[in-house]
């Protein structure tokens, strides 16, 4: 059951992450005048490493319980709820409660630890 609780957090990681990219894209940057347009690439490109990095979060997620080592699942496991707890907290802080994005993560943080 733990490791299909984990499993789960993981697969919420990957999507919370497809929808910060794809609202990054479509809503943030849309809207915003960034000047120049170097410094815009590059603001966008840092938000997109954050989304790949929460995506590679999630597949470590579901994969830690295929590995052969209790150690590697704890750390994984550890290390990701440090990063989608901060995330999460950060989240309710910028935007007062008002989107989305905390509870989701929340989420993620609650099964990841109820899957450790």
């Amino acid at each position: 059951m733990r490791d299909l609780l984990l499993q789960c957090s993981g697969a919420i990681a990957i999507m919370v992450a497809l929808i910060h990219g794809v609202l990054g894209e479509t809503k943030v940057f849309a809207r915003s005048t960034i000047e120049p347009p170097r410094l815009r690439t590059l603001i966008r490109l840092v938000w997109q490493a954050g989304t790949l990095a929460w995506i590679g979060g999630g597949v470590l997620l579901i994969a830690a319980p295929y590995m052969a080592s209790d150690v590697a699942r704890h750390w994984i496991v550890a290390t990701f709820v440090v990063v989608f707890a901060f995330a999460a907290a950060a989240n309710a802080y910028a935007t007062r409660g008002r989107h989305f994005g905390w509870m989701l993560l929340s989420g993620v943080v609650g099964l990841a630890i109820a899957g450790y």
